[in-house]
């Protein structure tokens, strides 16, 4: 009989969030994880009893320490919560919001590594690392590269934590994913229920899906269920031990050239490009989107709460109001496939799939 101490415990932060739903489905799925779910906001998961859900709100060290003394030994750590201001991109720079965010990692793995039992932590980024939205960045980026002279609260989280791992005894895994799309509604970066909403806006108004943003620019996408697996295998590959690594889809992608099939995966078609702000444009028609929510029975009337601030992040992603071509935003993925990581899937597909869940959980209406 396994201990309790050797079993395989996974506690997911931002467990509410685009890639903390997609992690979670994913341990529970494998079938020899025990999850435990952790979201300031429930988070809705249900399935096999291996998921216990918590409710705490990660700013509240007290109520973090409260929770988990009640918890069995925790193995591993995923955390994927994250603290954005209103208007998302104004906030990324501001040492408030940096310090923030290092409070709320401390609250959580303090008390979870002095219970001694943690094996494994793995600590989320991403491209704004390399200061994409800041400047221009050399493609592809890569790992080895000395950290981007920008102020960021990945390293101090990302130190804190090293630092912690090397003291205790513990391994952690840095993963650094592009643009993550997945099926979580009201986050902060999720660009599927705001394309989603646009598409039955637009069809309610009988106008076709136009492409809204700027000048196409290469860039790459991440599954939030691929990076769920990365998430997976990061947790007990010795290779990973330590280590930083870019994830993506495996292929590229720019906006103008995947309208089409995104369109089409909406049952609309695109018609001709039509800049426009989402941030400004989906919030004037809430109430169009309260009716569409009404005839479908839809789980989210409220579009606020639907789209969280991702809205913002769709302007930013689609280059609202650039008049040149955006840099390409390219990340080698080579350290990883040389790691042994090797999962890919198709952008396209993604998109198409994605939606389709979407419609599923009567997030989005039907075809």
């Amino acid at each position: 009989m396994t201990s309790d101490t050797a079993r395989k415990r996974v506690l997911i932060a931002g467990a509410s969030g685009t890639v903390g739903q997609a992690a979670v489905r994913h341990f529970e799925a494998l079938g020899d994880w025990d999850v435990i779910a952790l979201s300031r906001r429930p988070a809705g998961h249900a399935g096999t009893g291996r998921v216990r859900q918590l409710s705490v709100d990660l700013d509240d060290a007290a109520a973090c320490a409260a929770a988990l003394a009640d918890l069995p030994p925790v193995s591993h750590l995923v955390y994927a919560a994250l603290f954005e201001q209103p208007g998302l991109v104004a906030g990324w720079r501001e040492a408030a919001q940096m310090e923030r965010n290092l409070a709320m990692l401390r609250n959580l793995a303090g008390p979870l590594i002095a219970g001694g039992a943690l094996r494994h932590a793995t600590l989320l980024q991403g491209t704004k690392a390399y200061g994409v939205h800041i400047h221009r960045i050399p493609v592809p980026a890569r790992e080895s590269w000395p950290r981007d002279a920008h102020d960021n609260f990945y390293w101090l989280q990302e130190d804190w934590l090293r630092a912690q791992a090397a003291a205790r005894g513990f391994a952690m895994t840095v993963l650094r994913p592009q643009i993550v799309f997945g099926e979580a509604a009201g986050v902060a970066m999720n660009l599927i229920p705001v394309l989603g909403a646009y598409a039955a806006i637009r069809r309610a108004e009988g106008l076709p899906f136009a492409y809204p943003g700027g000048p196409g620019y290469l860039s790459e996408a991440v599954d939030a269920r691929l990076l769920a697996q990365v998430i997976a295998w990061a947790a007990e590959a010795p290779a990973a031990a330590g280590e930083c690594f870019n994830v993506t889809n495996g292929d590229v992608f720019a906006w103008p050239n995947v309208w089409p099939s995104i369109a089409d995966a909406f049952g609309m078609e695109a018609g001709e490009p039509q800049p426009t702000s989402l941030a400004g444009y989906l919030p004037a028609r809430a109430e169009v989107w309260a009716q569409i929510a009404d005839r479908n029975d839809l789980r989210h009337r409220d579009l606020a709460a639907m789209m969280g601030e991702s809205h913002h992040y769709a302007d930013f992603c689609l280059a609202h109001g650039a008049t040149r071509p955006p840099p390409p935003v390219l990340v080698s993925t080579i350290k990883l496939r040389q790691a042994g990581f090797a999962g890919c899937i198709d952008t396209e597909v993604m998109f198409r799939q994605l939606i389709a869940e979407a419609r599923e959980m009567r997030l989005l209406p039907p075809r």
